[in-house]
């Protein structure tokens, strides 16, 4: 009896569906939302699996713009589950004004789930962001000020206030220790701002986040793969973002790569399925921070300027550069991808020509895979051209129906990338997918 038992729990764990996993492959703002939200439909639940409110993930359909900063992109469309998973950092303020701004659109949100073990950004991991930024003056990283890698410290110092702790009856004790804390390594700096205001919203924002149930998401995701339930896992940021991985020290303050949906969710590794790698037909860059093919002419602002590139976040200016061919196998090799989406290959129609880096000259080593240091001793880009294809994509239904140089475009970085692009973008309407 007990191995016809062992046999049949065997038997469930090999059927087990696999989680599939969504990321971007550059520095961020590649398009994520766009994609997860195209994909919903495919999916029983989308995942949230690392980042805060810094992120900004833009989904636009029926002529009308959203911008999610913690609740996973699948919100909009009816039957998908979604969860923010343990590895997620939540602003109580933030999430209440995303929920407030999604009620009046009149979508259901009673299928969102919280992990108890997320962590919360309290009103004085924010004053800590300011007061440390503030301190590095010239040598600032570009942070969005919300509070997330303070947020990330207490989580890792053990300090930290979870979602799960607002149930328990000393609640406010734990959140008046951690603040008691903050107030003291405050002192530390010359930075004055008064919390009074941002804690009384805190508090009230705590009560939006009891409304909606609360589980421990580890445990609900494997039921939910034995079920048979389809998984998405959704990240933030990219991977030249990544705490390891990443253009260190000018990086977020969690693991944006594929591994991380496995600590942001509980996901065995061996659960890991297909892996979709999102990158932009250029490349863009929020904050300080390296960027190897950086445009300091006229054709970046143009760039900039057609592809609206603005943090949907903070509202700064991306800085744009061509795409990196040694960057983007670099993260592709770390996050074990296997399918490529190509995003804003319409903002690209204005050039006349267009330009990839296939490799670096580092020290007078050609190289095609990012160095430990990109702004150490002599650096420089090798450079392919390739002509542009210079009509309107915006309108097309079909990738069979574009242009010739697209398709040489991306039949080129193919072959070069040695996976295949399965989706290409040509405008921020989930309509302007191109399937291949």
């Amino acid at each position: 009896m007990e191995n016809a038992w062992i046999k049949i729990i065997a038997k469930k764990i090999k059927l087990m569906n696999k989680v599939d996993v969504l990321l971007g492959l550059q520095w961020g703002d590649e398009g994520k939302g766009k994609i997860v939200d195209v994909l919903s439909k495919k999916y029983d639940i989308i995942a949230r699996f690392q980042g805060g409110p810094n992120a900004g993930h833009t989904l636009e359909f029926d002529g009308i713009k959203h911008v999610l900063h913690t609740i996973p992109s699948g919100i909009f469309n009816a039957g998908v589950t979604n969860l923010i998973g343990n590895g997620v950092v939540i602003d109580p303020i933030i999430f209440r004004k995303e929920i407030e701004s999604i009620d009046k659109l009149n979508i259901e949100t009673s299928e969102l789930l919280i992990s108890k073990k997320a962590h919360l950004i309290l009103p004085t991991h924010k004053m800590l962001d300011k007061a440390s930024e503030i301190a590095k003056g010239k040598n600032k990283i570009g942070s969005t000020l919300k509070g997330i890698g303070p947020t990330y410290m207490d989580k890792t110092g053990r300090n930290g206030l979870r979602v799960g702790d607002i149930n328990s009856k000393n609640f406010e004790d734990k959140y008046n220790k951690l603040k008691e804390k903050h107030i003291t390594l405050l002192k530390f700096y010359s930075f004055e701002e008064s919390i009074d205001e941002l804690e009384k919203e805190w508090f009230e924002s705590i009560e939006t986040i009891r409304k909606f149930k609360l589980i421990d998401s580890e445990q609900f995701l494997y039921n939910q793969l034995i079920d048979d339930r389809s998984v998405l896992a959704e990240g933030a940021q990219g991977s030249l973002l990544d705490i390891d991985f990443g253009s260190y020290p000018f990086v977020t303050s969690s693991n944006t790569i594929a591994a991380g949906a496995c600590t942001g969710l509980g996901v065995a590794p061996n659960k890991i399925g297909e892996v979709f790698g999102i990158f932009k037909a250029y490349c863009t860059r929020v904050g300080s921070g390296p960027f190897p093919t950086e445009l300091f002419d006229s054709t970046g602002e143009e760039i900039q300027k057609v592809g609206n590139e603005f943090g949907a976040t903070t509202g700064r200016s991306r800085r744009c550069g061509w795409l990196d061919i040694p960057a983007l196998k670099y993260a592709i090799k770390i996050n074990g991808v296997t399918q490529l989406m190509m995003m804003k290959a319409d903002v690209l129609s204005m050039l006349e020509k267009i330009r990839i880096c296939t490799h670096y000259i580092h020290n007078d080593i050609k190289l095609d895979y990012i160095p430990y240091d990109t702004s150490g001793g002599d650096f420089t880009c090798i450079y392919k051209d390739i002509p542009s294809w210079q009509k309107d994509l915006t309108q097309l239904s079909s990738y069979e129906d574009s242009p010739f140089e697209l398709k040489e475009y991306v039949n080129l970085l193919e072959q070069i990338l040695e996976l295949p692009i399965k989706i290409v973008s040509v405008g921020p309407d989930r309509k302007q997918t191109l399937f291949r």
